[in-house]
């Protein structure tokens, strides 16, 4: 590839990185200023002004430009990011101490889970605040905004199967528009006003914390709602990749964002009456319904990064354990990480759809909003430090410095947000802990299987020195059982020698293992054991970004000297019924019945490892739990 095709790949990436990655971040100028300098009997006073401009600026620059875009981005998983990246590449570095991995665990799944009530209360409130702009246009046409809202969310969600790539160069153009609209709006204001600018000074946004007190603690609550969109900025890393998103972020989205927001504050510092809705009031009376329509496409985009970033995370969690096994379809042949989880958006839809009918403006929707950000964003700095200090090998000093830094602010945003509960923040944190609840109940769900199957497991060696000494009939061809457990006798082969009386003349193991880091090395794919007796131990190896294509991976074992030819290769499977048992050790029996429910609804292990049906035999064997 030449200099020239790299640069318009780059190009082509940065584009779709600002029609995906930064459409939530890019509308938060919609309702950000006006919900943080209208509530709890703030007034919009010149001091005020100047406090939370100077808050929001220096909020970007420490905690999206310094913290996400070149601290957090670092902790790519192999290209991957997101919360379930991150945890990944933390654990390794835990790798021996369970009580270390067990904790973080814990918490990078609650981080997670959060993420899920981000993905909810963001496409809710960006689409609810464009469409109110109906309000400043025509007030009589007020009770048609939530009708409208639904409809408009409805058509996302199903626009997503289409997949990121052709939503990312539909959207992108649109987007490059709207900063360049909203930049051009903003420095409109700013010079015939450029006073305002004193707000870049830090001064102010301390100064104001001293004359404030409390009120301005509650602020940062408002203050929050110009950060979200950053972590669905790490989330969609492996959409697009850390170079065109940093490039996205310092030469266009800041400067545009930077310039709305001061541009709203010197009208604000004018008209303070405008506080009512000071970003449609930005925009001169003729362009009023063009600006109105613009704001609606800009805030459908806004939800992509969210959503995106739910696939993502989710097939993230499928294969390293925290998730049920769900359809997962790819929508680009050039970015294994563009894909589309129908589950999952049906799920987001209907919650979605919900909060917008529950809350029915973005004023109130703003109360919900943040604690699910502020939570994820805490979490998201504790990993990154433990990966700085146990992969980057940071010295302690360097890690404390940044720590206290960024968890002052993370920890400071989360107490302003915890204030909201009772007004809407209940939302989130009741969807989250369901989330939490469903991901480690899978987990644990499964430990319990593995070990039960364990248990009750013949021991191989014997079993193979006894298939010596005493020879069933074998039949032509190659078996391959799969198993979670190669020091056993795998159920499916047992009851296939006990009820069809023969055996395979080539009988193979197969245990398939999901690894920490997005993409399996060469040398790690495959390892092969011969066992004796024409038996072998196949484990297979596959990153957690990966698909886990059993045929076409034992195409490759012909290498290594195990070749297979899968007209003449059969699978065998044993599918297990979970039955709740509530006086074995485990988990509660409400938690055995929903893992139950979730294992008779999950993806079968055949479809996600892609064996095809007419070389497939299974057989049922019933696990109490």
């Amino acid at each position: 590839m030449t200099d020239a095709d790299t640069k318009r790949r780059l190009a082509a990436l940065a584009l779709g990185a600002i029609g995906v990655v930064y459409g939530d971040i890019g509308t938060s100028p919609l309702y950000t200023l006006q919900t943080t300098l209208s509530h709890d009997g703030m007034k919009p006073t010149p001091e005020s002004i100047y406090g939370v401009l100077s808050l929001i600026f220096w909020a970007q620059i420490i905690v999206v430009s310094l913290k996400y875009v070149v601290f957090i981005m670092r902790a790519d998983n192999k290209g991957e990011g997101g919360i379930m990246a991150l945890l990944a590449l933390a654990l390794r570095s835990v790798r021996g101490d369970a009580r270390q991995r067990w904790l973080l665990a814990i918490i990078g799944i609650f981080g997670a889970a959060l993420f899920y009530g981000d993905g909810v209360i963001t496409p809710a409130i960006s689409v609810l605040s464009a469409v109110e702009g109906v309000k400043v246009a025509a007030p009589n046409l007020g009770h048609w905004v939530v009708p409208i809202t639904a409809v408009i969310l409805f058509f996302l969600f199903a626009l997503q199967r289409h997949g990121t790539e052709r939503v990312g160069k539909l959207f992108g153009p649109v987007m490059v528009v709207w900063f360049i609209v909203i930049a051009l709006l903003g420095l409109r204001m700013v010079v015939g006003n450029p006073h305002v600018l004193w707000a870049l000074n830090p001064y102010y946004g301390v100064r104001f914390f001293f004359t404030h007190g409390m009120q301005a603690f509650i602020a940062l609550g408002g203050v929050v709602l110009a950060l979200t969109g950053a972590e669905a900025l790490y989330a969609d890393m492996g959409h697009f990749g850390k170079r065109p998103i940093r490039l996205a972020w310092f030469s266009f989205v800041l400067p545009a964002l930077v310039l709305n927001y001061f541009g709203q504050g010197a009208l604000l510092l004018q008209h303070p009456e405008a506080i009512d809705s000071p970003f449609f009031k930005l925009t001169p009376a003729p362009l009023l319904y063009p600006m109105i329509g613009l704001a609606t496409i800009a805030t459908v985009i806004a939800s992509q990064a969210v959503i995106s970033g739910a696939f993502s995370m989710t097939r993230e969690a499928m294969s390293l354990g925290y998730s049920m096994r769900m359809p997962v379809v790819h929508t680009s042949r050039e970015m294994s990480g563009q894909i589309f989880v129908p589950w999952v958006n049906n799920f987001l839809l209907i919650m979605v759809l919900a909060a917008v009918l529950g809350f029915r403006s973005s004023d109130n929707l703003s109360a919900a909003y943040g604690i699910a950000v502020t939570g994820t964003m805490t979490i998201t700095t504790i990993l990154a430090l433990i990966v700085a200090r146990r992969q980057w090998h940071w010295n302690r000093l360097s890690v404390i410095a940044a720590g206290v830094l960024l968890l002052t602010i993370d920890l400071s945003f989360l107490g302003a947000n915890l204030i909201k509960i009772e007004y809407g923040g209940w939302f989130p944190l009741v969807l989250g802990v369901a989330v939490f609840i469903v991901m480690t109940t899978w987990r644990r769900g499964r430990e319990l299987v593995v070990r039960e199957i364990k248990q009750s497991g013949l021991a191989l060696d014997p079993f193979i020195a006894n298939i010596a000494e005493h020879p069933p009939l074998r039949v032509p061809g190659t078996a391959v059982f799969l198993t979670a457990n190669q020091s056993a006798v795998p159920h499916a082969l047992l009851h296939n020698l006990k009820h069809n009386k023969v055996l395979h003349e080539r009988n193979v193991l197969l245990t398939v293992e999901m690894l920490e880091t997005p993409t399996a090395d060469p040398g790690e794919r495959i390892e092969i054991t011969e066992l004796g007796g024409d038996f072998y131990g196949l484990a297979l190896r596959f990153g957690f970004a990966e698909d886990p294509n059993i045929p076409r991976t034992l195409s490759k074992c012909s290498k290594m000297g195990l070749p297979f030819d899968m007209m003449d290769t059969t699978f065998f499977l044993s599918r297990e019924t979970i039955i709740a048992d509530a006086k074995r050790p485990g988990m509660a029996l409400w938690r055995d019945k929903l893992f139950a429910f979730m294992a008779r609804n999950a993806l079968p292990a055949t479809a996600f490892f892609q064996i095809p049906g007419n070389r497939l035999i299974e057989l049922g064997a019933q696990v109490e739990i």
